[in-house]
């Protein structure tokens, strides 16, 4: 076998980021064993992008290493029992759905046995219990954000470059296919957030498009439009707009919202966000608020939150309810702990669980989420929480030091996708709480970290995959450790 070959595959299993699982003789790797040593050779392993178990697929070897190779799917010979049709036209070409031709009561069967496998194999951890994994109410129209991007380059399908002409291909509304940067999939419709945010995208699209407004060129580092970020409350009627461009133009963005709210009055708020920086973020340096107050609220339990434009907030809100939910339970308060929210973000958990502790001291290090996570410890009337800013890719023990915070109880991490720094890892050590409850949306990064607090006196006790993001190999996940 090398590089380049087409090969029969039988799948068998289903792999972390989701990918099929072929194991093949060995002795196609090394055809010229020995006959009398075949016993001896393990099975090779092929991962085939997606294709699913009980499939069998055509795919061409795309890389080769000693222990494995991967494979991209050329076709499928015969479908497993458990594929379906996707509802997307755009499926399998834009990047933002990987599973939706899989059921999705094999979806998340899948990821609780992909959450499984990284703790016992990346984290050799064993002894806990792990929890059935709680599916999302809705698969469909449940994100409270999407992020579309502009693009002077639009990527075309296999059905546009066969015929002879291409209408629009310098300008591009849509999402990015995997791995391609400097152009877009021109997009008119996606089930991912709702009905309405599908009208606001065609709208913008048509304004621009007529106006014939210029768009930001990664490569040049010329032209205006950038991003459409739209923010859409589950529980109140508020919705956001945001147009992220790199410079200003008052009259245009005043005109767009005119436009806008003419046709959708149900949008209560208009934001024009500067960026300036040469890096593809729907981040700016600064905002315009054209329309409205600039910000949204929407409610997770009984709390209600303030949300900025650039603030984090949990993309599905009501699987986020369930999320906290397992975490509060996991943390079987008694109502008397000191309580540590590790990247508080923008305050939700600190807030969440606030009527069930004594007092939760929030860690940021990002300024607009302090402001937010300040703003909506007010707005529920909340005593027991403060947030404190604080670096954790640095030690924030002298911070704690210098401001008297109060030993914790417990501490409740919630980090990016790539986890926590080594130097956070040592100072929760340190801090020595009875308890850890690590909520991540990344189980290898998580299993990484926990294995380092297991190395140092704590026991992994149990783990609840909960599915914010179906369609997606993505999975969130929470853990409990105690001090041993």
């Amino acid at each position: 076998m090398k590089k380049g070959d087409d090969l029969e595959l039988e799948i068998s299993r289903y792999g972390y980021e989701g990918k099929g699982i072929s194991k093949i003789h060995k002795r196609l790797i090394k055809p010229d064993s020995p006959t009398d040593a075949d016993s001896d050779l393990p099975n090779y392993v092929v991962f085939v992008n997606g294709s699913y178990p009980g499939d069998r697929v055509n795919a061409k070897i795309k890389k080769i290493k000693n222990s494995y190779s991967e494979a991209k799917l050329i076709s499928v010979i015969k479908p497993s029992e458990f594929r379906v049709q996707p509802r997307c036209k755009y499926f399998g070409t834009c990047g933002g759905c990987k599973q939706q031709d899989l059921n999705y009561e094999m979806q998340i069967a899948y990821k609780q046995q992909q959450v499984k496998d990284a703790f016992e194999h990346i984290g050799n951890l064993t002894e806990f219990e792990i929890e059935d994994i709680l599916p999302s109410e809705n698969i469909f129209f449940y994100r409270n954000k999407m992020e579309f991007s502009f693009a002077d380059k639009r990527w075309l399908t296999v059905e546009e470059l066969n015929t002879d002409e291409i209408a629009d291909k310098n300008f591009a509304l849509g999402l990015h296919i995997p791995r391609i940067f400097d152009k877009v999939l021109d997009i008119d419709e996606c089930f991912l957030q709702s009905e309405i945010s599908n009208k606001i995208l065609n709208f913008t699209r048509d304004f621009f498009k007529k106006k014939d407004t210029s768009i930001y060129s990664t490569k040049t580092h010329t032209g205006y439009l950038r991003n459409l970020v739209i923010r859409q409350s589950q529980h109140t009627d508020d919705l956001m707009v945001n147009i992220v461009t790199s410079i200003e133009d008052d009259e245009l963005m005043n005109d767009y919202s005119r436009e806008l709210l003419g046709e959708l009055p149900q949008i209560t708020t208009i934001i024009n966000n500067i960026n300036l920086k040469k890096a593809s973020v729907a981040i700016g340096d600064y905002e315009k608020i054209i329309y409205g107050s600039g910000v949204i609220y929407d409610k997770i339990g009984d709390s209600k939150f303030r949300i900025s434009a650039n603030s984090f907030f949990q993309t599905n809100t009501l699987q986020a309810e369930n999320l906290y939910k397992t975490a509060l339970n996991f943390a079987e308060f008694n109502g008397n702990e000191i309580v540590y929210d590790l990247y508080s973000g923008a305050g939700t958990i600190a807030i969440f669980i606030s009527n069930n502790v004594q007092k939760v001291s929030g860690f940021e290090s990002v300024e607009t989420s302090l402001n937010d996570a300040n703003e909506n410890a007010q707005i529920n009337h909340v005593e027991n929480v403060e947030f404190i800013r604080a670096d954790l890719y640095k030690s924030f023990l002298p911070i704690v030091e210098k401001k008297k915070v109060q030993i914790p109880d417990v501490i409740i991490i919630d980090p990016p996708r790539s986890g926590m720094h080594k130097n956070t890892v040592a100072d929760v050590v340190k801090l020595s709480p009875k308890k850890l409850v690590y909520v991540s949306c990344n189980p290898a990064s998580q299993v990484r970290d926990i294995r380092m607090m297991v190395d140092n006196g704590y026991k992994l006790i149990k783990i609840r995959p909960i599915d914010m993001f179906p369609h997606t190999f993505h999975i969130e996940n929470v853990a409990l450790l105690i001090k041993g």
